[in-house]
């Protein structure tokens, strides 16, 4: 296989402070890295921000991949997108984002859709992230970047379940810099129909992750084809990064085991 990977260091390499994390990243063979929000708030003071893009810079990795602010994760937030009254705090994390692109390369944003709220329409929410998503797209074409938006699971209240749910927003919004980010892991975990996905929808995909269920390990730690997924996907085309996205059994370091295996197909 010819895949590219990428390791996420929000969730891998958590054993060591953020700024460390990129140069432990390119130490166990990655020249490209993700991450969610790496901020406490929406908009880090300048000097939070240097210090980031300084580190990834040292380290000789490459960021292809970074979330919009998307709340507090830890108590189940998931994105502002959809979020009334928090436009502001969005776009400021979509400004900063564009910003780290231009000194990163990255050209790839996930705008995480937000949970139902209750108490607010649910088709007042679906209008403000149509909104919010083209601001998005329009200053992430200012970089040549792509807007992704990702079915998730495990919160009730996030309503992107499948990519058919996320294909129907980035369909009503119309913007062409707009793509799924298919996460195998969420999706099977959904009941999604992987195989279906991929058959229909490979070109639509701006963005692959992986872990294994049930758990959300490294590959091989669960049940799911992951070595087909990515077959097919490869096969159809698909030419974008991959982010190992898992939370390791073992120390992040000693779990690329299955990379390994992956690149002597």
């Amino acid at each position: 296989m010819l895949m590219r990977f990428d390791v996420n260091l929000s969730i891998l390499f958590t054993e060591l402070p953020l700024l460390d994390r990129p140069a432990a990243a390119r130490a166990a063979g990655f020249d490209a890295v993700e991450l969610w929000w790496p901020f406490a708030v929406a908009q880090p003071d300048e000097r939070e921000v240097a210090e980031l893009v300084g580190a990834i810079t040292d380290a000789g990795v490459r960021l292809v991949g970074l979330n919009f602010f998307a709340g507090d994760l830890p108590s189940g937030d998931r994105g502002l997108v959809s979020w009334p009254g928090r436009e502001g705090e969005f776009k400021a994390s979509v400004d900063i984002a564009v910003g780290i692109a231009r000194e990163t390369g990255c050209r790839a944003f996930n705008a995480l859709y937000g949970n139902r709220i209750e108490g607010v329409d649910p088709a007042e929410q679906d209008a403000l992230a149509l909104r919010n998503l083209a601001f998005a797209a329009d200053a992430a074409a200012a970089v040549d970047a792509t807007v992704l938006l990702e079915p998730v699971s495990a919160v009730p209240a996030y309503p992107l379940l499948t990519a058919a749910d996320a294909l129907a927003v980035i369909d009503r919004l119309g913007k062409p810099n707009v793509a799924l980010l298919a996460d195998l892991y969420h999706l099977s975990v959904n009941g999604d129909d992987v195989d279906a996905v991929i058959a229909e929808h490979t070109a639509r995909i701006g963005h692959v992750q992986i872990a294994d269920a049930p758990g959300r390990g490294e590959p091989g730690s669960g049940g799911l084809e992951l070595e087909r997924y990515l077959a097919q996907l490869e096969s159809n085309g698909y030419q974008g990064f991959v982010g190992a996205e898992y939370k390791p059994t073992g120390p992040s370091a000693a779990s690329f085991g299955w990379l390994t295996r992956e690149e002597d197909q």
